[in-house]
C-alpha cells in the first residue's frame, strides 16, 4: 500500500500549506484529498509534489506491505 505520511510532515517543514498549493500551484483540492486519504494519484502529481517542495519521492510517499494489496 502506497501511504502519503511522508508528504504532510514534508508540507508541514515547508512554506507551502492547502492554501498555497491550490491557489498558487494549481494542484486541485480533490488530488490533495487523495493524498489525505491514501488513494492512487499519478506519477506526474508526484513529480509535480517533488517539484514544489523542492524533495525527493520518499519524501512523499512510501511503501508499506499490505494484506490489502493485490495478489500477484
Amino acid at each position: 500500500m502506497i501511504n502519503y505520511s511522508p508528504f504532510w510532515e514534508t508540507l508541514e517543514k515547508s512554506t507551502e500549506n492547502w492554501y498555497t498549493l491550490t491557489e498558487f500551484h494549481k494542484i486541485s483540492s480533490s488530488t490533495l484529498s487523495r493524498f489525505k486519504h491514501d488513494k492512487a494519484v499519478s506519477t506526474k502529481t508526484i513529480n509535480d509534489m517533488c517539484r514544489i517542495l523542492d524533495c525527493k519521492v520518499q519524501d512523499v510517499m512510501q511503501y508499506i506491505p499490505s494484506d490489502q494489496d493485490q495478489k500477484l
